[in-house]
């Protein structure tokens, strides 16, 4: 048996090795780095993919959600509501521009924000929400919708985790996340779903006016060379990292499938265990792609399972220990910590066991054994 990795991207690039070097000779041999034909070749791909009109590539994750939030044009003091149990940058990028995040609290099920408590955030200050497709699962798109659409909110989706995820809408039809909401961000880290061999991410619209703002914003505000239009930044996605996501993205649904049955393998496991709880999924599973496999460790020490599980050279993760709220550079003294019963659960309960496409059958029975070990 090979050795466990929680993400085993070498493993991955063996099987795609021949077409990644492929693609990056050919932006060798163009030497067009930088907005080349591979970055443009690789955005009309996604946008096949995800059928959505405009990807406008970028840096990383990060920039994505600042940039998507940029073409906004929300004003200081604006109010944007978004989950307490997610990764920093979600609520990173609100505050480097000025507005005020509004965290709230999550579903115990799917650990997605919870459509209730958004509806009780929302004051005349609110003008957006962000949803985060959290570990892979689809937010509640429904219910969010209808919330925005009430009150008048954009929508910006935090698709880092989810992409390839589908969502099923409550009249039947079907669609990427990504291209749920006025615009999203995605994040191309390596350890992604879709991951580059460095950073990168991407920014999702149907919106053919948001577009080219946003065009003009990851660019200097340029639209026309030394003319700046807008006030911009400079985030723009590296033509040898589009290469290496071309080639990945053909292969996306298919490490989706393979995570998917990781993930039921796993939860075959531990599904009837009193001390476990595996995550939640629709019938389908076509709304999950496993970006992690996240287990609540419940009427048990959490913490004691992730030492047995080092000790037996089993990678695996917290995420995330801390809820947002409770962070130094986000700590709110107005804010009580009452407002997030679920969150304050989590963070004590949640362990992340391996999870990628690389997975094989003896790896996951002997990471399932070592978990029941632990409670025996």
């Amino acid at each position: 048996m090979r050795d466990i990795q929680m993400v085993d991207l070498k493993s991955q690039y063996q099987f795609i090795q021949k077409e990644v070097a492929e693609g990056m000779a050919e932006v060798f041999e163009n030497t067009s780095f930088i907005n080349g034909p591979m970055v443009k070749a690789f955005q009309s791909d996604l946008e096949a993919y995800l059928s959505v009109k405009h990807v406008i590539p970028c840096a990383n994750g990060t920039d994505a959600l600042q940039i998507a939030l940029m073409g906004l044009k929300l004003l200081p003091g604006d109010e944007v509501i978004t989950t307490d149990f997610t990764f920093a940058a979600t609520v990173e990028v609100i505050s480097l521009l000025k507005l005020k995040p509004v965290l709230v609290d999550v579903d115990p099920k799917t650990f997605n924000i919870d459509p209730a408590a958004i509806e009780k955030a929302i004051t005349p200050k609110t003008r957006a929400i962000i949803p985060v497709h959290l570990f892979g699962q689809c937010a509640a798109m429904d219910a969010i919708s209808d919330i925005a659409k009430k009150h008048n909110l954009f929508i910006v989706e935090d698709n880092a985790q989810g992409i390839g995820a589908t969502y099923t809408y409550a009249n039947g039809t079907k669609a990427k996340t990504g291209t749920l909401g006025h615009v999203a961000a995605t994040s191309f880290f390596p350890s992604k779903n879709l991951g580059a061999y460095g950073d990168g991410g991407a920014i999702f619209t149907n919106d053919d006016d948001l577009a080219h703002f946003i065009r003009g914003i990851v660019n200097h505000g340029m639209y026309k060379r030394y003319y700046h239009d807008v006030v911009g930044v400079n985030s723009r996605l590296d033509a040898l990292q589009a290469a290496v996501l071309k080639v990945k993205l053909k292969y996306l649904d298919f490490y989706n499938e393979r995570r998917k049955e990781a993930a039921l393998s796993y939860s075959n496991y531990f599904k009837d265990h009193p001390n476990l709880i595996v995550p939640f999924r629709l019938g389908d599973c076509k709304s999950h792609v496993f970006h992690q496999y996240t287990l609540k460790v419940v009427e048990a020490d959490r913490d004691a399972l992730v030492d047995h599980l080092s000790k037996n050279k089993i990678p695996c993760g917290i995420y995330y220990p801390v809820p947002l709220h409770a962070q130094k550079a986000y700590a709110d003294p107005h804010v009580d910590s009452a407002q997030f019963p679920v969150t304050k659960q989590l963070v004590n309960q949640v362990v992340s066991l391996p999870m990628h496409s690389e997975l094989t059958t003896d790896q996951i029975d002997h990471i399932a054994a070592k978990v029941l070990d632990f409670f025996d």
